[in-house]
């Protein structure tokens, strides 16, 4: 009995050996890989992720991602809280609500607070309003946790309008105030992009006013992650960086397969991404435009106790990993 017990331990030995040596070189083999392991926060309209995935410019840059899609990026902002995702994309507005929230770290800017892009968002408005003066005591409506509140009171104050004169509705997303405003039940919203237009556009009942390029803000958007992500894995998002740098200069360069790759996957209409491509190239970095749109941003968010607790902004920007990926296109903050 004891040298059959010997000779079972023996064994066990050896095979609990064999599985240690195997475990040990599979995690050496992931290790020289460099392969990260990315949750993405994404919208059905934004090509970059899409293209990165498709065309396997992620896979050649070490990342392993997968795309879980919101209605709004502001929504995907708020999953990074519960870690339902590990990067996501967005306005000020909700980067700077995250931020000062938890330990989390904005790591770049899209580049895509250009005048194209302002032109993009639309006012649609009840056909009794034909002009800024006749918003004054109506409903406007605002997708949660979003940017749209500062837009409506940077556009009402210019036309001479308190923010207090008016009721903004808060509302879940674009397919709510469509709804609310061929209704009558809010009389008037800022919409985004082709497919919206054209939806909002054949209402009977609305019309657009204006875009948002005829008022002085510009949509700063960024990239937001977790500071544990970026202890842990520096090297590797310096390399998911230059992945989504990647991705938008050939999403730009090959407008007919972006359109096919996101009609394929979320049923984007074709012609609306061939619309809103040339107004949305991303340019990974960090210049001197983002860093002024978050101070403002920042500035209205406290002053309207949006953001209760204040902080100091540059130690909620980590542009070591941008600087390392493309080193002319970030500013040195001071």
């Amino acid at each position: 009995m004891r040298n059959y017990s010997l000779t079972r331990i023996g064994v066990y030995g050896l095979v609990i050996a064999m599985l240690s040596a195997l475990l040990a070189g599979c995690s050496a083999d992931a290790k020289s890989e460099g392969t990260l392991k990315l949750k993405i926060a994404d919208i059905t309209t934004n090509p970059v992720f899409r293209v990165a995935v498709s065309k396997g410019i992620f896979k050649k840059h070490g990342i392993e991602a997968e795309l879980i899609t919101f209605a709004t990026p502001a929504e995907g902002i708020n999953s990074l809280f519960i870690k339902q995702v590990d990067v996501a994309y967005g306005a000020d507005f909700p980067l700077l609500n995250a931020v000062s929230k938890g330990n989390y770290s904005i790591i770049s800017s899209t580049g895509t607070a250009t005048d194209a892009n302002a032109s993009e968002w639309k006012l649609f408005v009840r056909n009794d309003i034909q002009s800024a003066a006749d918003l004054k005591g109506k409903k406007l409506s605002f997708s949660r946790g979003t940017f749209i509140p500062y837009l409506w009171d940077v556009y009402l104050g210019e036309n001479g309008i308190a923010l207090k004169d008016v009721e903004l509705i808060g509302q879940g997303g674009f397919d709510e105030s469509y709804v609310a405003l061929k209704k009558g039940e809010i009389d008037g919203t800022w919409i985004y992009g082709s497919v919206l237009k054209e939806k909002f556009g054949a209402l009977q009942e609305a019309h657009e006013l204006t875009d948002m390029s005829k008022t002085p803000v510009r949509l700063g958007t960024g990239l937001i992650v977790s500071d544990e992500l970026i202890d842990s894995n520096s090297d590797q998002l310096v390399e998911f960086l230059k992945a989504l740098d990647e991705a938008s200069e050939y999403a730009q360069a090959h407008p007919d397969e972006t359109a096919d790759i996101l009609f394929k996957e979320v049923k984007q209409p074709r012609e609306a991404t061939l619309k809103d491509l040339p107004n949305n190239p991303w340019s990974i970095g960090f210049t001197e435009k983002a860093y002024n749109g978050l101070v403002g941003q920042k500035k209205y968010m406290i002053d309207n106790k949006i953001i209760e607790q204040d902080f100091e902004l540059k130690d909620k920007l980590n542009l070591d990993l941008v600087r390392k990926a493309f080193p002319d296109r970030v500013i040195e903050l001071k």
